[in-house]
């Protein structure tokens, strides 16, 4: 059983702050169970371009208003608390932030814990 309070995971190496987010990543790889989870917020009025070519990754919307733009498509979908998104299909998506969103994150494969994107908006492969 692994029990964890994001307390515990405060100041180190699984808590990463940038410019437009912070991240704690409370269950990582290491940890064996083929996903990882994140509590991730997002700063208001922020505009961040991802593409998880190498994962799937479902958010779940807790806190805060913005939207997510598809951009092979341009479909822009409203987010707010209760709001669940899945990029199932490995989409280059902009999320763009009115307010604080706080977004629980499941990725698969799972992340080493550390991960900030590359210049495509990805995480590696660990």
């Amino acid at each position: 059983m692994i029990v964890r309070n994001l307390r515990d995971i405060a100041g180190t190496e699984h808590d990463v702050d940038t410019e437009n987010w912070s991240s704690v990543r409370l269950l990582v790889k290491k940890d064996g169970v083929g996903f990882s989870l994140h509590e991730t917020i997002i700063k208001p009025e922020t505009e961040s371009t991802f593409w998880y070519k190498n994962h799937v990754e479902a958010v779940y919307c807790t806190e805060g208003e913005g939207e997510v733009e598809v951009l092979e498509t341009g479909v822009v979908y409203p987010i707010q608390a209760g709001t669940l998104y899945v990029l199932n299909g490995h989409e280059k998506h902009t999320l763009r932030a009115k307010t604080q969103m706080r977004m629980v994150c499941v990725f698969n494969p799972p992340c080493s814990g550390n991960e900030v994107h590359d210049e495509e908006g990805t995480y590696p492969l660990d």
